[in-house]
């Protein structure tokens, strides 16, 4: 090897040969002071059997130490020959009901979706296939290695907990102390011995000096032979590593490969074997060339003695895992070594030094002691809560040395915490005695100290590459707190209740820095110039999202703990909320005869951010008041009167009103990271603890305010307030002279504001909110993603919201909304909605994206024309409310609704008015239509004693007041309704008066509540109304009479035409006769005919040559004065048909592409998909397609199969590529006489400006060389 100074070859001498393991062991039995014999033994033998020379023999090395350093201390501890005596251990061991096979890296694992208690419980192959799982839905996976499997372990399972295998035995069902089964003798002796190899391998492996060994260990005679040992880290690539060690030890790339392989896989290796001075320049070569731009490698010179004696102590630890493996006595005399605390020190133990000790390890010994404490500690119950104790005492040490660490996490003896954290009573019994959730949350936010501003809140704009891979690590804290979390507890007590509560405050600490972290500004006037971090604040948010619900479920499990985590939220929540912003101003709102004190808040002038944890948990926890009933009966308990309605709903209405302002266009100079978070707000990764939990902070707040008061608000916060209070404002923009983008936002931010109108009204399948179940709304997402289009499993599992257990739910529910469609040869299986179940579909559906809400309304209206439907899209009957937001329905017949839709449609009505828009009207009829529905279904259940006050039908019925005086909201209807550029609504309305119709004489037949008009104007409606239904009822008559009229003339005349077949064939051809006369002398001759050439060639008649524009649809006749066509090409260079491929063109520049001789190396070939295109379509579609390349950033673009800098586009039709275009001419068999050969027509004849920036191909190729295909 080049790396040695020289060679040895090894050899076993004799006298090792020769030494007797029980003769050893003997000796030992007798002694006085064991631990300095065995020291002795050790110190004298370990290093003449490890680290002989540079290139050591594993095999020989292995064979010595089971001889000379094993042996003697397993005859020790049988006390007998170690085959007999590991074989009666064996026989007399009760077999464990804990498998505990400890996983290797890429071996699968088996979770059942349906028993397990959370998605960590996992099975190897063996026990699944003896096991109930198998029956059950389950996930397979592969392991990342580390980890055991659970079979036999009960709290992980909710049934099935055994395989076949190990299935426990009647008379075993009472736990013994396995210690039982061992004899008094044997008991002293494996305490001795492993005491003695367990604190023999700890402090080798813990040892820090370099150049001499623990006291007792000291060889006799000391050897100058060193090795330079090469350490891994996660910082240098392969190639740095191999070329550095081609530097320092001179070797070749070969062993360099072989070195760096070594230390990646095991930790460390070392690279050069000899003296000191030897060892240390290699040393001083690595460091210096590996510590340029990074920290350098770790290189340490250390003696061979120690060396050896650390490779033994990874052999001794391999050891005892197998030993006690024969008999669960030694298993739990082991642990009791290992956990065994010195009086007068804390953290004495040998498990808590290895731990503590876990990130100055090499890669290898973490890896073997990992699997000790598995086989050992964590495979006995009685011990394993004693090692949880130590890990949750030690647990922020170990944390910050992770996170200070650069190896991976499963590398890390931190990696544990998934093994105790996930077992139920474990984790409580840690929260209790340990304060557990109190420790992971307060580690968490000590790591994330620096990243704060001056008002304490989280924040990340300095964010550097070191900072991001430090959280990245800070990250797995969130992991433990939610394997601490996954079980909800069944019982509570009150220790439980007050560290819970306690850990609770502490949450509420982290969100409080949370709140109103990455606020934003509207840039104006200037695009932002550098785009601001928020990458880690939303990870952030995601990271928390499942750990925020499972909070929320803790809660609910208790009602104590329910209404004191209300009480504590509340506080921050205030004192999140204490003393007014910057730039709020306070201001009186008046409208309809209504006032109210607020402040004036601009989103598009001041900071607004969209983070809100602390107001989204509140909104949760408010909801669950209801949904466990606590609000109803204890209500004198919950703070209720320190609520103020205004406060709750002030930040999530300034989010709503961001979204709507970006929609409306009027943060576009903020760049992408503002409509990244709009994005991330409405996603499904987000939406459960953001976007969803601010629409109810909202329903809570407008449930416990006057509902004028609330919509008065909402009109000032979306800064329409002085539009609906402005009288003339619909006839203020029928000038020229209108500013049309203010006019375009104002609509926008109108028709968002309706929007948000019908969800805070009309979103009521949430559990709490609504009289719904969980699985009610399962299914109402189900509806609307398959109202969309058929899609497949995956896709709808895509569109759900995952639970802490990565579940949906969605197999619960599917089978009653959808059928399964099987997949053909090809393809996949959809599912298909139900036909009864699109009555469910509401158009404004609140987790719509634009685009699915376009689909979506297109795919329903299709089907009801299919289905001979009016293309009416009604809003679907809702649930009731919970009684805590029953008040919420007051919205639909407060006086400013009734005002804005008032406003909206006289707007509509108005001659001239360009202040609405259509999808401003299509809100508008919606609105309508849900506070019908809801006046209908209270009418269809109130009861004769009831209370009944909900009178939407009156309302719309009187005429605005002075002194406007407009009309009625159902006169202006009945006008739009026949209005002629509103035919899409027509069936909307007509559906809306028909409704009113129905509720109208709901009303009258109940008496309960008429609606108050004169009895001049009843009667006359009603003579109206009959009117209405004589004229529809001749109308339909007339329409039955017409068709009927025509199918009889149709049939007259296909049987006229039948009769006649003979004459009507001979016209035809009398009238192609006298066609064809020509003012020439040439004969006219059928095509099949033999055709004449020359300057009076044969004259051919030709069929019209109709093609059809794929980008404007417009059809045209191929003639040279009409508009030129082009077709869809790619040129590119053939060698198919090259008979020289060696020959090469002299001149480039100056040859002619398309007249090449047949022995060029390549020539061209000329491929179209056969698409036509106007050439100034074409031209349009692909400046368009430049253009949309140019604006996008260069980070932004994903990678595409065509290039635009090379003139490359895909076809509009087919997505064919193609780089150029190429013309097309009329046929060739046209009328060539000497009059058209005097006016030979040339591309310029064509009514089109020539084609900029692409040369027009004339294929005028020899055809050796050139090829034209055409695909159709």
């Amino acid at each position: 090897m080049a790396a040695t100074e020289s060679e040895e070859v090894p050899f076993i001498p004799k006298f090792l040969m020769d030494c007797s393991a029980k003769d050893i062991a003997l000796n030992w039995l007798q002694a006085t002071d064991l631990t300095r014999d065995v020291y002795q033994h050790l110190a004298y033998y370990v290093p003449k059997i490890y680290c002989r020379g540079s290139n050591p023999n594993p095999l020989n090395e292995e064979m010595l130490a089971q001889h000379i350093l094993l042996g003697p201390m397993e005859w020790y501890l049988c006390g007998e020959d170690p085959t007999m005596g590991m074989t009666k251990l064996e026989k007399a061991n009760k077999s464990s009901q804990l498998c505990g096979r400890v996983f290797k890296i890429g071996e699968p694992t088996y979770s059942c979706r349906d028993c397990a208690v959370d998605p960590t419980c996992v099975l190897c192959m063996e026990c699944f296939l003896a096991s109930v799982h198998r029956e059950h839905r389950y996930r397979m996976t592969t392991s990342g290695g580390g980890g055991f499997c659970d079979c036999g372990d009960t709290e992980a399972w909710k049934q099935g907990p055994y395989c076949v295998k190990h299935e426990p035995t009647p008379s075993g069902a009472m736990e013994e102390d396995p210690l039982a089964h061992l004899s008094e003798d044997m008991i002293g002796r494996a305490y001795n011995i492993f005491a003695i190899a367990f604190k023999y391998a700890v402090d080798m492996l813990t040892w820090v000096e370099e150049d001499r060994l623990p006291s007792g260990l000291e060889p006799p005679e000391k050897e100058d032979t060193y090795y330079c040992m090469l350490f891994n880290d996660e910082v240098h690539t392969y190639e740095q590593v191999i070329y550095t060690l081609q530097k320092a030890v001179n070797c070749t790339q070969k062993e360099a490969v072989s070195f760096a392989t070594t230390v990646d896989r095991d930790g460390r290796r070392s690279v050069r074997y000899g003296d000191f001075q030897f060892c240390e320049q290699a040393k001083t070569v690595i460091v210096r060339n590996t510590s340029r731009q990074t920290k350098p490698l770790k290189v340490q010179v250390m003696h061979s003695s120690v060396v050896a004696h650390q490779g033994f102590a990874i052999k001794l630890l391999i050891w005892l895992s197998q030993v006690i493996g024969y008999s669960g006595g030694l298993r739990r005399i082991l642990c009791q070594v290992g956990l065994q605390q010195r009086p007068d020190e804390e953290n004495s133990s040998l498990v808590d030094k290895l731990m503590l000790c876990d990130s100055k390890l090499w890669k290898g010994a973490r890896n073997i002691y990992h699997q000790l404490f598995m086989s050992s500690l964590l495979m006995d119950v009685k011990n394993k809560k004693l090692f949880a104790v130590r890990f949750a005492k030690n647990y922020e040490r170990l944390q910050t040395d992770y996170v200070n660490d650069d190896h991976d996490r499963e590398f890390s003896v931190t990696d544990l915490s998934v093994q105790i954290f996930t077992v139920p009573s474990l984790a409580r019994m840690l929260i209790t005695e340990e304060n557990l959730m109190t420790t992971i949350i307060q580690t968490f936010m000590d790591h994330l100290m620096r990243q704060r501003d001056s008002h304490g809140r989280f924040q990340f704009e300095r964010y550097t590459a070191i900072q991001a891979f430090k959280f990245r690590r800070v990250q797995s804290l969130i992991g433990d707190l939610k394997y601490v979390l996954v079980s909800k507890p069944t019982e509570w007590t009150d220790k439980l209740r007050e560290k819970f509560l306690e850990g609770f405050e502490v949450f509420l600490q982290l969100l409080k820095r949370m709140q109103g972290m990455d606020p934003v500004t509207r840039q104006v006037g200037q695009h932002i110039e550098m785009e601001p971090e928020w990458e880690a604040a939303f990870t952030l948010q995601m990271k928390l999202t499942h750990i925020i619900s499972m909070m929320q479920e803790w809660c609910a499990s208790d009602e104590r703990v329910l209404i004191e985590a209300y009480r504590k939220c509340l506080i921050v929540l205030l004192q999140c909320q204490s003393g007014p912003c910057d730039g709020e101003q306070p201001i009186t709102l008046s409208m309809c005869g209504h006032s109210l004190d607020s402040i004036q808040y601009r989103v598009s002038q001041l900071q607004v951010s969209i983070h809100l944890p602390v107001s989204r948990l509140f909104s949760g926890l408010h909801v669950l008041l209801s949904k466990t009933e606590v609000a109803y009966r204890f209500p004198e308990l919950l703070p209720l009167s320190e609520l103020s309605p205004p406060l709750l709903i002030e930040h999530p209405l300034h989010c709503m009103v961001l979204c709507a302002q970006v929609h409306a266009g009027m943060w576009r100079r903020n760049g992408f990271s503002l409509v990244n978070q709009i994005y991330y707000y409405h996603n499904v990764k987000c939406r459960v603890e953001m976007y969803d939990k601010d629409l109810v902070m909202l329903q809570a707040g407008a449930s416990m305010m006057d509902p004028n008061h609330f919509l008065m608000i909402m009109l000032c916060r979306f800064e329409l307030y002085q539009i609906f209070n402005s009288a003339d404002y619909g006839k203020r923009f029928s000038s020229e002279h209108t500013n049309k983008d203010v006019l375009q936002q104002n609509n926008t931010l109108i028709e968002e504001m309706l929007h948000l109108i019908m969800m805070v009204v009309g979103e009521r399948y949430t559990a709490g909110v609504g009289q719904v179940s969980a699985e009610d709304e399962i299914k109402r997402e189900i509806v609307h993603q398959l109202c969309i289009r058929p899609m497949a499993h995956s896709e709808l599992v895509k569109a759900l919201p995952e639970d802490e257990n990565k579940e949906t739910g969605m197999e619960r529910v599917i089978e009653s909304v959808a059928s399964f469609k099987k997949p053909g040869l090809t393809g996949r299986g959809l599912y298909e909605l139900k036909p009864e179940c699109t009555k469910e579909f509401n158009v404004f559906f609140y987790h719509y994206s634009r685009a699915d809400q376009s689909k979506a309304e297109e795919a329903q209206r299709k089907l009801r024309k299919q289905n001979g439907e009016n293309t009416a899209l009604p809003p679907p009957v809702l649930p009731h409310f919970c009684p805590l937001f029953a008040s919420l329905v007051n919205i639909l017949q407060s006086d400013v609704f009734l005002y804005i839709l008032r406003t909206v449609l006289q707007w509509v009505v108005e001659p001239n008015g360009h202040a609405w828009t259509e999808s401003m009207l299509q809100r508008v009829l919606h609105l309508i239509g849900m506070a019908l529905l809801e006046e209908k279904q209270q009418l269809e259940s109130a009861s004769e004693d009831s209370d009944f006050n909900f009178n939407f039908t009156s309302k719309v019925s009187r005429p605005g007041e002075a002194p406007e005086n407009t009309p009625s909201i159902l006169a202006m209807l009945e006008t739009l309704q026949n209005a002629p550029h509103l035919e899409v609504y027509k069936d909307m309305i007509k559906w809306i008066l028909k409704l009113f119709g129905g509720i109208k004489k709901m009303r009258e037949r109940s008496n309960s509540a008429p609606i108050v008009e004169s009895e001049g104007h009843g009667v006359e409606e009603c003579l109206r109304d009959k009117d209405k239904a004589d004229r529809k009822r001749k109308a339909e008559i007339a329409r039955l009479r017409r068709e009927k009229i025509m199918a009889q003339m149709s049939e007259m005349q296909r049987h006229f035409i039948d009769e006649n077949r003979e004459l009507f064939q001979q016209t035809l051809e009398e009238l192609e006769a006298s066609s064809s006369t020509a003012p020439d002398n040439s004969p006219v001759v059928p095509d099949a005919a033999l055709t004449a050439l020359g300057p009076r060639q044969t004259r051919v008649f030709e069929k019209k040559q109709v093609v059809t524009c794929i980008l404007c649809q417009e059809e045209q006749e191929i003639k040279m004065n009409n508009k030129a066509m082009v077709l869809a090409s790619f040129v590119q260079r053939s060698t198919v048909l090259s008979k020289n491929r060696t020959r090469t063109i002299q001149d480039p520049e100056n040859y002619d592409p398309l007249f090449m001789q047949p022995d060029l190396a390549c020539g061209t070939h000329i491929g179209s998909c056969g698409h036509i295109m106007h050439a100034h379509c074409w031209q349009s579609y692909f400046d368009a397609v430049q253009a949309k390349e140019q604006r996008r950033q260069q980070r932004l673009r994903v990678h595409t199969s065509y290039d635009v800098e090379n003139g490359e586009f895909l076809c509009p039709l087919c997505e064919c590529l193609s780089n150029t275009v190429i013309p097309l001419l009329p046929s060739p068999r046209s009328p060539l006489n000497s009059e058209y050969r005097l006016r030979r027509p040339n591309l310029s004849s064509y009514d089109s400006p020539a084609i900029p920036g692409i040369s027009l191909v004339n294929l005028r190729c020899t055809p050796s060389m050139a090829s034209i295909s055409f695909l159709r």
